[in-house]
């Protein structure tokens, strides 16, 4: 028995047979569904908020941002409801968040972001507990 090198793809692996290229208008689409790119959107969102480190707070906390999100011809409008730390400035804030969720959501899901919208549903007030003088 000779044996013969083998150039090019391994013997017995799928691309050894000639195979001609599907043009990538046919082959076929990934559906993103909306439940995860509204959980893309409010990961993000907490990312933002605390300065674009990965922040874990447990779900449905109140300081868990939430996302909405509609859909359609690959691009997607996003609106955000939070909290916000009081004293912030809000305008600034909103900012931060809008441009961090446009542009993480689209890198992540390959969608043009059209709009993303911020609602501030309540300031929470940071820092511990208030110590005045009536208590």
């Amino acid at each position: 028995m000779t044996s013969h090198p083998v150039t090019g793809p391994s013997a017995g692996s799928a691309d050894a047979s000639p195979v001609a290229a599907v043009p990538p208008a046919e082959r076929g689409a990934t559906v993103i569904p909306d439940k995860v790119v509204a959980r893309i959107a409010a990961r993000a969102a907490r990312e933002a908020l605390a300065g674009g480190a990965a922040a874990s707070p447990e779900r449905g906390s109140p300081g868990t941002p939430s996302a909405s999100v509609t859909t359609g011809n690959g691009t997607v409008r996003l609106s955000l409801s939070m909290n916000l730390p009081y004293p912030t400035d809000l305008a600034t804030a909103s900012r931060r968040v809008q441009q961090y969720v446009g542009e993480k959501v689209s890198r992540l899901t390959g969608m043009k972001v059209t709009e993303v919208s911020v609602v501030i549903e309540q300031l929470v007030a940071s820092g511990g507990p208030r110590q005045g003088r009536v208590q």
